[in-house]
């Protein structure tokens, strides 16, 4: 028989702004259903990557596939939850109007389809996020939790086959993380949804990942955790020693020369897991 087809497929590809060369030679084979968490320091090209898949961004050279075709802007296979991002608390919008935006806010004025049936499919995606008592308040007023509750509504709007997230954990306390997090991989194992889930910590995310991509410095590493996530690994990698430490259950990146745990990311040395320093890029 032969083997499924993967849902995403980077094949040799080279991502470049000018004569800057951000990664090249990666080669990605993501299954239908799997979990990816996708780490590295700021300017690795992490949001690259998912600009890539979905279209945004043209590669220097190499193949992407997504679900066996080439990947296009506006496409309803592909859920995007973005970056934690603050709103006006005066903003004149309600929590389920910034859901259905995933319906039909890529063609303002037009409703893909009819008035009770747009009501049905975004009470259903709200309701399966457990957002159904803030959907009806002010978006500005609601909290990060809440409001990143609505962006994986508003992602899964579509019934996509394939999950993207880009650092969909800033700014949120553990107790939001852990909501979050479970949310998309409930997602994935009961619709077999694909997630390619950007974070600078790995975590929360950690009992759900199938595997990983390290970006560093143009150079990545693709295994499971146990296999990337490993001193000697990461070493190699980042071209410095690098130590990775069990503390309190968490794992901890870290360099010895930096100076305290969880130092400011200068480029060329790790800072530590979950550090408010290590964020996207």
């Amino acid at each position: 028989m032969a083997e499924p087809r993967p849902a995403i497929r980077l094949d040799h590809v080279a991502v470049a702004y000018g004569e800057r060369r951000i990664w090249e030679s990666l080669d990605l084979s993501v299954a239908a259903g799997e979990f990816v968490a996708v780490l590295g320091p700021n300017g690795a090209g992490k949001t690259t990557l998912l600009k890539v898949v979905l279209g945004l961004e043209r590669p220097a050279s190499g193949t992407v596939e997504v679900e066996g075709r080439a990947p296009r802007r506006g496409s309803k296979r592909i859920g995007y939850i973005p970056q934690q991002r603050a709103f006006d608390p005066d903003l004149p919008m309600r929590g389920r109007d910034l859901v259905r935006f995933g319906l039909d806010g890529h063609r303002p004025g037009m409703l893909l389809t009819g008035r009770r049936e747009v009501r049905r499919r975004v009470d259903g995606v709200i309701a399966a996020v457990g957002a159904s008592a803030f959907a009806g308040a002010p978006v500005g007023r609601l909290s990060g939790g809440e409001q990143q509750r609505l962006r994986i509504a508003q992602a899964l709007l579509g019934d996509p086959s394939i999950l993207l997230c880009d650092e969909p954990l800033l700014s949120l306390d553990v107790a939001h993380q852990r909501i979050i997090t479970a949310l998309i991989d409930q997602r994935r194992r009961q619709a077999g949804t694909t997630v390619v889930f950007v974070t600078h910590d790995i975590n929360p995310v950690l009992p759900y990942v199938d595997r990983v991509l390290y970006l560093v410095g143009g150079r990545f590493a693709v295994g499971t955790p146990a296999e990337i996530l490993t001193g000697e690994r990461l070493s190699a990698l980042y071209g410095t020693e690098v130590d990775v430490v069990r503390a309190g259950g968490r794992l901890v990146v870290v360099s010895p020369d930096e100076h305290e745990l969880g130092g400011a990311d200068d480029g060329h040395h790790p800072p530590a897991c979950g550090s408010p320093d290590w964020e996207g890029g």
